[in-house]
């Protein structure tokens, strides 16, 4: 089998001019994706319960469906993930002169808009009406359009191996020796990524374990209630806390997939794994299985029911958050610091101690107010005049002063609910010198109180749960807020 070096472009010693005409796949090739996951998407966001009409046109045929959805699902080819090392190759093809046609089994309307948007393309080739474009209709469309002259394709999956094999060149997106097996010996190969990555770390990074920082308020209660020692009660905590990761992960998943073109349009958040194209939406919906069945396994096997109802909960709320109240005003960051409340409640249940009214509250107002300063900092990095922060958002420009001021009261709000929990008298049933407790509030005071002065000169871009998992000075307070509760409780 005669292959050619994989850089695009490039010839071997005494190889012929590659052939004038050069068509290239879609799906998996040119974009990092399938544009019918995409719709499909798509569709979930605008109209979810029009995908209970999916089986209905998929009984009519592929076609059917591909057409269906392109009538109501619109693409935006500006911020689709496209494959850096086929765009090249279609530029060398470009200023050579060659004759280039985008040719996909996707919808014509979506197909076209590609093309269009991209701007290096001489024709192209698309599914519309009953004909679905793939495999050898596809190659039937290109002799026709060819008139039988000599073509290169561009594929990257086994449904190209029927054009392939009628092809003068076959060119791979990468390495397969799958699919190089599966055609003749004789065919003039070539690919243009040596190797094809292997995704794990993307998957993993999907998850964002980063964030599973967040559930360890569910060992709050445990803590704050001197149960630690309490072996029954500590492993239960930790299992509850392996759940919520699961589930919290699962959660991230299906906030990524909803709110995959916001995030496309994002200065950072194209880069994650969903929206950039590193993994593919069918891998995003396995990942969210896969999650799920862990889930249920903990359900079945580990945890009690109170806190099984505990975990749905938190995920049935996570779902509706991602859906409905992140486009919300307000109720976007009342849900959010709900969301960490329920952590608390849950590890109290899990543990089987009381959680203390007082721990509800301060939790309450403190994550009240780190859910505004995330906002604060989302707008604050608007351009003068911008109506909206980023899509899915119900917050202006001129919402910023207004953000800033609920977000700072509630700040205060919890350092003063924690002044009247140390002035309690609860606090002299668990601690032997509650007096020691006094040093907390200052240590409170001083955190949030800079990382709103932070947010305030533009420095926090980003979760500010996240940036103390990465600055010092929150470190140092984490340590000192332990140390004081120690003390208090031992001396």
């Amino acid at each position: 089998m005669a292959t050619v070096d994989s850089t695009p472009g490039a010839r071997a010693a005494g190889q012929e001019a590659p052939p004038r005409w050069l068509f290239v796949d879609l799906d998996g090739t040119l974009l990092r994706g399938d544009l019918l996951w995409e719709g499909l998407t798509g569709l979930l966001h605008s109209s979810p319960l029009a995908l209970l009409l999916v089986p209905v046109w998929l009984f009519r045929g592929k076609a059917r469906l591909k057409q269906r959805l392109a009538e109501k699902v619109d693409v935006a080819p500006e911020v689709l993930p496209f494959r850096q090392s086929v765009q090249d190759h279609i530029d060398v093809a470009h200023r050579a002169g060659r004759k280039i046609v985008l040719a996909s089994a996707s919808p014509m309307r979506w197909v076209r808009a590609v093309a269009q948007h991209l701007g290096r393309f001489d024709g192209v080739l698309a599914s519309e009406a009953q004909v679905n474009l793939r495999g050898p209709a596809k190659l039937d469309a290109i002799r026709e359009m060819t008139q039988g002259q000599p073509f290169e394709y561009v594929g990257d999956s086994s449904a190209d191996l029927s054009v392939w094999r009628g092809a003068a060149v076959a060119t791979l997106v990468h390495r397969n020796a799958r699919l190089e097996r599966g055609l003749p010996s004789d065919s003039h190969l070539q690919w243009l990524d040596a190797h094809h990555r292997v995704a794990w770390m993307d998957y993993l990074r999907e998850m964002r374990p980063v964030q599973w920082i967040k559930n360890g308020l569910v060992f709050a209660p445990l803590i704050l209630a001197h149960q630690a020692a309490d072996t029954t009660r500590t492993l239960a905590t930790v299992v509850a806390f392996l759940a919520f990761c699961a589930v919290a992960s699962a959660g991230y998943v299906f906030n990524d997939l909803m709110d995959i073109q916001s995030d496309r349009r994002h200065s950072t958040k194209r880069l994650r794994p969903i929206a950039s194209g590193s993994i593919s939406i069918p891998g995003a919906l396995g990942l969210l299985a896969g999650l799920l069945v862990v889930f249920a396994g903990f359900v079945m096997f580990l945890l009690s029911p109170a806190t099984t109802l505990m975990l749905v909960a938190y995920l049935v709320l996570t779902l509706a958050y991602s859906y409905y109240f992140k486009q919300q005003l307000l109720l976007d960051a009342l849900v959010l610091a709900g969301l960490y409340t329920h952590r608390v409640l849950t590890g109290g249940i899990a543990a089987d101690v009381t959680v203390s009214p007082w721990l509800l509250v301060f939790s309450g107002f403190l994550f009240l107010s780190l859910a505004f300063v995330k906002r604060f900092s989302e707008l604050q990095i608007l351009p003068e005049g911008h109506s909206q922060t980023i899509e899915r958002r119900a917050y202006r420009s001129g919402d910023l002063t207004t953000v800033e001021t609920m977000g700072l009261c509630c700040a205060f709000m919890s350092v003063l609910v924690l002044c009247l929990f140390v002035s309690g008298g609860d606090v002299i049933q668990l601690y032997s010198t509650p007096v020691l407790l006094w040093a907390m509030p200052p240590i409170m005071l001083y955190w949030v109180a800079r990382i709103w002065m932070l947010a305030k000169r533009g420095e926090l871009h980003s979760d500010p749960v996240l940036f103390a998992v990465s600055d010092r000075p929150s470190y140092v307070c984490g340590a000192l807020l332990t140390i004081v509760v120690l003390v208090a409780a031992r001396l």
